[in-house]
């Protein structure tokens, strides 16, 4: 699977060299050393799910946030992404960013933010947009399931 977050093609010394004079530092290292790479077991409560991009289209990305029912904070977050190295290292790069933040918080980044630390070229930009896209949506599914779970108490923001 060419792109995929789990598997980095192009190990050769050339493609790696092609990598870095065409992206920046932080995408290389995102997309070579991709942080919270995974997904959560079926059924873990405290789950939020978001999927935005479509195989069509090239990039998929799913990203899940585990949140902790007392504090009310993200406590853990995963993500799978197939696409292009910005749209990995993007995900990479929220991954760590959202850890330990309030929901409140964690929906308060936004992609210009993603794409001024990765130095995103402009051609890449919709990926930082499909990040915080992801993002919002396991916030707002996160959300629906503790309001259908009839649960009513909502976690701390």
């Amino acid at each position: 699977m060419a792109g995929a977050a789990a598997a980095v093609p192009g190990a050769e010394a050339g493609a790696t060299q092609a990598r870095n004079d065409t992206y920046s530092a932080a995408i290389v290292d995102h997309y070579e050393n991709p942080r919270n790479v995974g997904s959560f077991d079926r059924g873990e409560p405290g789950i939020g799910i978001g999927v935005v991009g479509t195989p069509a289209s090239g990039e998929v990305m799913k990203l899940q946030i585990k949140v902790d029912p007392a504090s009310g904070r993200i406590a853990d977050v995963r993500f799978k992404a197939y696409g292009s190295g910005p749209a990995i290292a993007a995900c990479s790069l929220l991954t760590e960013w959202v850890k330990g933040k309030t929901l409140e918080q964690a929906a308060a980044l936004k992609n210009d933010q993603i794409a001024q630390e990765l130095e995103l070229p402009p051609a890449k930009i919709h990926c930082a947009i499909a990040a915080e896209d992801v993002l919002r949506a396991a916030i707002a599914d996160y959300r629906q399931r503790i309001a259908a779970s009839g649960t009513m108490r909502q976690a701390k923001e």
